[in-house]
């Protein structure tokens, strides 16, 4: 079956001509896909009937299921799980702030990259998501909440530039004009450090936020942590992020998972402060999530904004991120390893 909501209106013209269709029919039908978000062909009522009946017969309308949702009682975040076509499962989280709705969603099926501190990669790698997958994510959440989804973090489930070309077609999609139209300064994109494909988001110049996983100072305690840095080492990931930023003009973010008595001493901090001096950066210190296999325990507060304190005084800008969603575990990976043990 054709997978209509992967393709661009370019696309859909061309398998619409080959229909024996206009041109204009692509984007009504692009329309129904991507605005007002149809769910059967029956809704297309601006179509002719023998078009809805041929895409019937031979595509698809990607659709997730709501297997599991969580809403906290303390801050009013929802957690996700949703149950695919083939019954693998995914996770997104909502997440409200003053300045609107962000929804973190996930672009694969578990995880490859191995790091230790993640619950994603524990139940393994299955397989990537679709363009239209992790799209449904976003339109799922606003259809259930009825509220309109401000920003977008991929920071879900999966690494996201391990499904790279998904993950573009997602990106063209969701900014598309005559769909969603949400713009891509309002979406950033977490990556644990695949290196030659920073690169070419470099020369694409989308205007995401690119979020970089960092959580170590130097290689031996990074390449414990995540196996990535065995293939591409520290000072290589921030040249090619040096790169992003002159390209660019987009701030990166490091994101830094302090964890007790590994990495949030105040050596690391200056380590971390040295590494990053001179560029365009914002560091997000993360209280680290317990995950039963990796043992890490959380820092405690004071040690955290110690560490954002000796950032501070050496010319860094690091804030703490706020703890949404505590009573319902809202970081990803927890419910669907629940749901895979049954």
């Amino acid at each position: 079956m054709i997978d209509l909501k992967s393709m661009t209106e370019s696309e859909l013209e061309e398998l619409l001509a080959g229909l024996g269709q206009p041109r204009f029919r692509a984007k009504q039908l692009f329309g129904w896909l991507h605005q007002k978000q149809a769910l059967s062909f029956e809704e297309m009522t601006n179509l002719p009937a023998a078009l809805r009946r041929q895409l019937s017969e031979s595509c698809s309308l990607t659709a997730l299921t709501v297997e599991r949702k969580l809403v906290s009682s303390l801050d009013g975040t929802v957690k996700y799980l949703y149950r695919l076509s083939d019954g693998e499962h995914v996770e997104s989280v909502l997440m409200r702030y003053e300045h609107g709705n962000s929804l973190c969603i996930s672009s694969q099926v578990g995880c490859k990259m191995g790091c230790a501190f993640c619950a994603s990669t524990k139940a393994g790698f299955v397989r990537n998501l679709t363009a239209s997958e992790i799209l449904e994510q976003v339109y799922m959440a606003g259809r259930d909440t009825g509220e309109k989804i401000s920003s977008i973090v991929m920071m879900g489930i999966g690494e996201p530039l391990d499904n790279y070309e998904n993950v573009l077609r997602f990106l063209e999609l969701i900014a598309s004009p005559d769909g969603l139209n949400l713009s891509h300064r309002h979406i950033s994109l977490s990556t644990c450090g695949i290196v030659d494909k920073i690169y070419d988001l470099a020369e694409r110049d989308l205007q995401i936020t690119l979020s970089i996983s960092l959580h170590a100072t130097d290689d031996a305690a990074r390449s414990g942590m995540m196996p990535v840095n065995r293939r591409w080492g520290i000072a290589e990931l921030l040249e090619a992020c040096r790169y992003y930023t002159g390209r660019t003009h987009r701030r990166i973010s490091y994101e830094y998972a302090l964890i007790a008595g590994v990495n949030d001493g105040r050596a690391q901090a200056l380590a971390l402060a040295s590494l990053l001096k001179g560029t365009l950066c914002h560091v997000n210190l993360i209280p680290v999530n317990y995950v039963k296999e990796a043992g890490y325990e959380k820092s405690p507060k004071e040690r955290i904004y110690a560490f954002q304190k000796v950032l501070g005084e050496k010319g860094i800008n690091a804030t703490v991120r706020r703890t949404l969603g505590a009573d319902i575990n809202a970081a990803c990976g927890q419910l669907r390893r629940e749901a895979e043990g049954r």
